[in-house]
Protein backbone atom coordinates (compact mmCIF):
# COMPACT_ATOMS: atom_id res chain seq x y z
CA UNK A 1 0.00 0.00 0.00
CA UNK A 2 1.36 3.41 -0.95
CA UNK A 3 -0.35 5.46 1.74
CA UNK A 4 -2.20 7.51 -0.90
CA UNK A 5 -5.95 7.81 -0.38
CA UNK A 6 -7.33 6.35 -3.62
CA UNK A 7 -10.76 7.84 -2.93
CA UNK A 8 -9.62 11.16 -4.35
CA UNK A 9 -9.93 9.83 -7.93
CA UNK A 10 -12.64 12.25 -9.01
CA UNK A 11 -10.95 15.27 -7.40
CA UNK A 12 -7.60 14.46 -9.01
CA UNK A 13 -9.35 13.96 -12.36
CA UNK A 14 -10.84 17.46 -12.17
CA UNK A 15 -7.54 18.99 -11.04
CA UNK A 16 -5.67 17.45 -13.99
CA UNK A 17 -8.38 18.69 -16.37
CA UNK A 18 -7.95 22.23 -15.06
CA UNK A 19 -4.16 22.02 -15.36
CA UNK A 20 -4.36 20.79 -18.96
CA UNK A 21 -6.96 23.41 -19.90
CA UNK A 22 -4.76 26.17 -18.47
CA UNK A 23 -2.08 25.07 -20.97
CA UNK A 24 -4.50 24.72 -23.92
CA UNK A 25 -2.62 27.20 -26.15
CA UNK A 26 0.70 25.45 -25.51
CA UNK A 27 -0.51 21.99 -24.48
CA UNK A 28 1.46 19.23 -22.89
CA UNK A 29 1.52 16.44 -25.47
CA UNK A 30 1.10 13.59 -23.04
CA UNK A 31 -1.16 10.59 -22.63
CA UNK A 32 -3.01 11.22 -19.38
CA UNK A 33 -5.13 8.84 -17.37
CA UNK A 34 -6.28 8.93 -13.76
CA UNK A 35 -7.54 5.88 -11.87
CA UNK A 36 -8.83 5.56 -8.35
CA UNK A 37 -12.00 5.13 -6.35
CA UNK A 38 -15.03 7.40 -6.39
CA UNK A 39 -16.97 8.52 -3.32
CA UNK A 40 -19.02 5.31 -3.42
CA UNK A 41 -15.87 3.17 -3.36
CA UNK A 42 -16.20 2.06 -7.00
CA UNK A 43 -13.30 2.03 -9.40
CA UNK A 44 -13.01 4.96 -11.78
CA UNK A 45 -10.83 5.62 -14.80
CA UNK A 46 -10.59 9.00 -16.53
CA UNK A 47 -8.95 9.64 -19.90
CA UNK A 48 -8.02 13.05 -21.33
CA UNK A 49 -7.40 14.88 -24.55
CA UNK A 50 -4.44 17.34 -24.70
CA UNK A 51 -6.53 20.36 -23.62
CA UNK A 52 -8.14 18.79 -20.58
CA UNK A 53 -11.48 17.42 -21.72
CA UNK A 54 -11.98 14.18 -19.89
CA UNK A 55 -14.32 11.23 -19.76
CA UNK A 56 -14.99 8.61 -17.12
CA UNK A 57 -14.69 5.13 -18.56
CA UNK A 58 -14.79 1.53 -17.41
CA UNK A 59 -11.39 0.77 -18.97
CA UNK A 60 -9.02 2.56 -21.34
CA UNK A 61 -5.64 2.20 -23.02
CA UNK A 62 -3.45 5.13 -24.00
CA UNK A 63 0.06 5.59 -25.26
CA UNK A 64 2.02 4.23 -28.17
CA UNK A 65 0.51 0.72 -27.98
CA UNK A 66 -3.08 1.84 -27.39
CA UNK A 67 -4.14 0.77 -30.91
CA UNK A 68 -3.01 -2.75 -30.00
CA UNK A 69 -4.24 -2.86 -26.41
CA UNK A 70 -7.66 -1.18 -26.68
CA UNK A 71 -9.21 -3.83 -28.97
CA UNK A 72 -8.03 -6.55 -26.58
CA UNK A 73 -9.60 -4.71 -23.63
CA UNK A 74 -12.81 -4.23 -25.62
CA UNK A 75 -12.95 -7.95 -26.29
CA UNK A 76 -11.85 -9.30 -22.92
CA UNK A 77 -13.39 -6.75 -20.53
CA UNK A 78 -16.14 -5.15 -22.61
CA UNK A 79 -17.10 -8.48 -24.23
CA UNK A 80 -17.39 -6.72 -27.59
CA UNK A 81 -17.51 -8.85 -30.73
CA UNK A 82 -18.25 -11.99 -28.74
CA UNK A 83 -21.33 -14.13 -28.76
CA UNK A 84 -22.77 -16.48 -26.13
CA UNK A 85 -20.71 -14.94 -23.32
CA UNK A 86 -21.98 -15.02 -19.76
CA UNK A 87 -21.21 -11.46 -18.62
CA UNK A 88 -22.60 -12.10 -15.14
CA UNK A 89 -19.48 -14.07 -14.14
CA UNK A 90 -17.15 -11.75 -12.23
CA UNK A 91 -13.46 -11.75 -13.08
CA UNK A 92 -11.12 -12.53 -10.21
CA UNK A 93 -8.38 -10.11 -9.25
CA UNK A 94 -5.73 -12.68 -10.28
CA UNK A 95 -7.39 -13.23 -13.67
CA UNK A 96 -7.39 -9.49 -14.38
CA UNK A 97 -3.72 -9.13 -13.31
CA UNK A 98 -2.70 -12.02 -15.56
CA UNK A 99 -4.75 -10.66 -18.46
CA UNK A 100 -3.25 -7.17 -18.19
CA UNK A 101 0.27 -8.61 -17.99
CA UNK A 102 -0.37 -10.84 -21.04
CA UNK A 103 -1.84 -7.94 -23.04
CA UNK A 104 1.24 -5.82 -22.33
CA UNK A 105 3.57 -8.70 -23.21
CA UNK A 106 1.77 -9.02 -26.57
CA UNK A 107 1.92 -5.25 -27.15
CA UNK A 108 5.63 -5.07 -26.36
CA UNK A 109 6.33 -7.61 -29.09
CA UNK A 110 4.65 -5.37 -31.71
CA UNK A 111 5.33 -1.85 -30.45
CA UNK A 112 8.97 -0.80 -30.14
CA UNK A 113 8.08 2.15 -27.91
CA UNK A 114 6.52 -0.01 -25.20
CA UNK A 115 9.05 -0.40 -22.40
CA UNK A 116 10.68 -3.46 -20.90
CA UNK A 117 8.47 -3.63 -17.82
CA UNK A 118 4.83 -3.08 -16.88
CA UNK A 119 3.71 -1.74 -13.54
CA UNK A 120 0.19 -2.71 -12.50
CA UNK A 121 -1.50 -0.82 -9.68
CA UNK A 122 -4.40 -2.56 -7.98
CA UNK A 123 -6.58 0.05 -6.26
CA UNK A 124 -9.17 -0.90 -3.65
CA UNK A 125 -10.57 0.36 -0.35
CA UNK A 126 -7.46 -0.93 1.46
CA UNK A 127 -5.04 1.13 -0.63
CA UNK A 128 -2.85 0.62 -3.66
CA UNK A 129 -0.80 -2.48 -4.45
CA UNK A 130 1.82 -2.09 -7.18
CA UNK A 131 3.20 -5.07 -9.09
CA UNK A 132 6.00 -5.04 -11.68
CA UNK A 133 6.50 -7.57 -14.46
CA UNK A 134 9.21 -7.76 -17.14
CA UNK A 135 7.93 -7.65 -20.71
CA UNK A 136 10.94 -8.60 -22.80
CA UNK A 137 13.61 -11.14 -22.14
CA UNK A 138 15.89 -10.23 -25.06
Amino acid sequence: SSGINAEYGEAVAQMLSTTLYYRRFFPYYTYNMVAGLDKQGRGCVFSYDPVGSYERETYRASGSASAIIQPLLDNQIGYKNQSNVDTSVKMTRQHVRDMVRDIFVAASERDIYTGDQVEISVIDKNGIETLSFPLRSD
